[in-house]
């Protein structure tokens, strides 16, 4: 029964994915950006052990070989509150039937046994939630980028472009995708890591997406320039691209240590 509820989760996901952005390319991935929330430093070390020791391992074996694991960085008011981890997965599938992965891997339950099985009155985080996304048909895969820059100093750049209505938003996609936003980004060289649109998640009608960069003053400057070119401002000045995005929410993040990327 379990399995069979699964798998119709998976075909849902595949039918919203077509009904939302058309017909669906084998190549486009699927994403988990897992937000768990924190109340003090003795629930993040135990949350930074547990993700370190035994979900990426588990992952790493299910054959998701890359996992990306960052914090707000120090001047945000979510510093010390928050931890994310963006998970890719190839497949709808893959990604529904992670939980019945990670019930049937022992190695998994042994090593993350405290955090798994800590009791009620003393969880290792607050809650966690879960944000799910389909990969932009102009970038189906998403990219690891790599810096030399200490972790400490890089930056990931987490943004979230709400809209008023389902139609405006897929009008922002097309803008992103057709429009020639995602080109402007890569000519730039943002090192995007993904662009997607939000399946499931508490603010739809949204998009995300995730630009990197090596330090703070690089993603400063990198942002000037666009603000500035003669491209976008061309883009932006569109009559048909105009109130698209009703909210912008920004997150600068900081990668850990332990994260794949």
């Amino acid at each position: 029964m379990i399995k069979r509820s699964l798998s119709f989760l998976a075909a849902a996901l595949c039918s919203f994915a077509a009904l939302a952005s058309g017909p669906i390319p084998v190549i486009r991935e699927y994403y988990e950006i897992r937000i768990y929330h924190i109340t003090d430093r003795t629930q993040e070390e135990r949350t930074d052990r547990f993700l370190k020791e035994s979900f990426l391992p588990a992952l790493h074996r299910s054959g998701i070989e890359k996992v990306g694991v960052f914090k707000p960085v120090e001047s945000d008011t979510a510093y010390g509150k928050r931890i994310y981890v963006f998970i890719p997965y190839k497949t709808a599938e893959q990604m529904v039937r992670l939980q019945e992965m990670l019930e049937t891997d022992q190695k998994y339950n042994n090593d993350g046994k405290d955090f798994l099985n800590a009791p009620f009155d003393n969880p290792p985080f607050k809650r966690y939630e879960s944000i799910y996304l389909y990969a932009f048909k102009e970038m189906p895969v998403f990219r690891p980028p790599q810096f030399k820059t200490p972790h400490s100093a890089r930056i990931y750049e987490l943004r979230s472009y709400e809209s008023a209505t389902e139609a405006k938003a897929l009008k922002k996609i097309e803008m992103f995708n057709d429009g020639g936003e995602m080109k402007l980004f890569e000519k730039l060289r943002f090192n995007a890591v993904f662009f997607g649109q939000v399946l499931a998640g508490s603010t739809k009608p949204n998009l995300m997406y995730m630009t990197s960069f090596a330090d703070q003053k690089s993603r400063d400057d990198h942002w000037n320039e666009f603000r500035n070119h003669p491209e976008w401002k061309t883009i932006s000045a569109l009559e048909e691209y105009k109130n698209t995005v009703s909210k912008v929410n920004v997150f600068l993040l900081h990668p850990v240590d332990y994260s794949d990327f």
